[in-house]
């Protein structure tokens, strides 16, 4: 093969290369918007494909079926939230300003009509909870772990500590986003949600600046009365 040919063969592969990376892109852009507005029951690979002007053949090309296609635009849509979030944590220094901005972004991440469709409202239910939860991990909780790993720095914990803190307060924000995306008001449950673990936090911070640890759970059981006069609870003397 001379050269010339050589050239042609690799600026076909090329083209070819560019026109099936621009087709998936077109796929995943029309059916995002079409799940946002319609659902993913409510959307057909029919409208797709009209939409994005390809075939149907194409479409199987990348995708086996709309389901794939689905978890494309769900890969896609909290990548594009996580980028948001962890922007807007990189912005502080002080670990306490750092959490609540990562809150106040996620938050405004649920304001989006696309993630609260595509991630809350439809992703549980069309990629099944396990699968659903390993896309959330690889997202979202990284940052999650940063901010707590940031905040109970002061307290020296084990990491195996830290996992839990992040687990739990991971935990608290999807539910939090769950509230927030079926509340008639979303602006004003969101303003709650704000309020709620700012208060947690300030607790978290009261602690840390006084030098108190953290509670064992011993140490939260509840204290019995003291009875004085030597009888038992509840005895009649």
């Amino acid at each position: 093969m001379t050269a010339k040919a050589a050239l042609r063969k690799v600026s076909g592969t090329s083209r070819r290369q560019e026109y099936s990376a621009s087709t998936r892109r077109a796929l995943v852009e029309v059916a995002t918007d079409l799940f946002t507005d319609r659902g993913y029951a409510g959307t057909s690979l029919d409208e797709i494909v009209a939409g994005a002007r390809v075939t149907k053949g194409a479409l199987y090309h990348h995708f086996s079926g709309k389901q794939a296609l689905f978890e494309s635009v769900f890969e896609k849509v909290e990548e594009r939230a996580a980028k948001d979030i962890q922007h807007a944590v990189r912005g502080h220094r002080d670990p306490w300003e750092k959490a609540l901005g990562g809150l106040r972004a996620f938050l405004e991440v649920l304001q989006e009509p696309r993630y609260r469709r595509i991630v809350i409202a439809d992703g549980p239910a069309v990629l099944g909870y396990e699968k659903y939860r390993e896309q959330e991990e690889r997202t979202t909780f990284g940052i999650v772990q940063e901010i707590v790993s940031a905040v109970l720095a002061t307290y020296e914990l084990e990491a195996s500590m830290v996992e839990t803190f992040s687990r739990v307060f991971f935990g608290a924000m999807s539910a939090a986003g769950a509230a927030v995306s079926t509340a008639e008001d979303p602006r004003r449950a969101s303003e709650e949600v704000e309020a709620a673990i700012a208060y947690i936090l300030a607790g978290l911070r009261a602690m840390a600046e006084s030098g108190a640890p953290i509670p064992r759970p011993a140490d939260l059981a509840p204290v019995a009365p003291r009875h004085d006069d030597g009888d038992e609870p509840g005895e009649v003397s």
